[in-house]
């Protein structure tokens, strides 16, 4: 039987695609206050900057590719159970190859009526005022914002308590609930961090069994998946 992995990603993975992060300088994501076009009072207050928002968003998927710490993980596959958590509502993982993947944040290419969140159809272009499901709902982007529940974050607890190892790519591990998610390792699972600048909180402190390799998710992912697959 394979040994299970679950690997926690974050904007980092995405930012060696030249998708931009929203943790940059002031708060700004894309030139734009977070709390503006991330939130769920910032719909409220302007649905129509929010739409503009994310079909700009939308557009960019369309001329990124996976990089190599996607296609790194992919590879992973071939000796281990591999499961994807990420923050990241980019479509990367998947293009890549990645055949278990849960989103907690949503998903760029997706998107619900206001609703009903459990009602998700894929989206492909501009997502307009106006744009309606058959009951006459608006439909809003497949994404969580802040002031929102993380309904997958259960699922990513079920993931977590039964590895043996994890390895976290490109995430600050700041933003919860999914920072939390590491304390559901079993105590002797092997922890991974990469990240360029790691920071290291309290719950890290408290982590055996861990390794930090400080670089970029194209670098540090593809030398790590070679070294777990020939030890395996």
């Amino acid at each position: 039987m394979k040994r299970k992995v679950a690997v926690l990603s974050g904007a980092g993975m995405s930012a060696d695609s030249g998708l931009k992060t929203f943790r940059g300088e002031g708060g700004l994501w894309e030139g734009h206050d977070v709390m503006e076009v991330a939130s769920i009072d910032g719909w409220n207050r302007n649905p129509e900057l929010v739409l503009k928002f994310y079909n700009q968003r939308r557009k960019q998927l369309k001329y990124v590719s996976p990089n190599s710490a996607h296609i790194a993980l992919v590879d992973l596959e071939k000796k281990f159970d591999v499961h994807i958590i990420t923050q990241n509502v980019d479509n990367l993982h998947e293009r890549a190859g990645s055949n278990n993947v849960l989103h907690l944040h949503g998903r760029l290419d997706m998107v619900r009526p206001v609703s009903n969140p459990e009602s998700i159809k894929e989206w492909k272009d501009d997502l307009n005022l106006g744009d309606v499901d058959e009951y006459g709902n608006q439909l809003r982007p497949h994404v969580v914002w802040f002031g929102e529940n993380v309904p997958n974050i259960f699922k990513a607890i079920e993931i977590i308590k039964t590895v043996g190892i994890v390895i976290i790519i490109g995430t600050s591990m700041q933003v919860y609930p999914a920072a939390g998610l590491i304390n559901y390792a079993p105590r002797n699972a092997q922890i991974y961090y990469l990240d360029p600048s790691p920071s290291i909180s309290v719950e890290f402190k408290l982590l055996k069994n861990l390794t930090i390799l400080k670089n970029n998710a194209v670098n540090a992912t593809p030398k790590l998946v070679k070294d777990l697959l020939h030890e395996e």
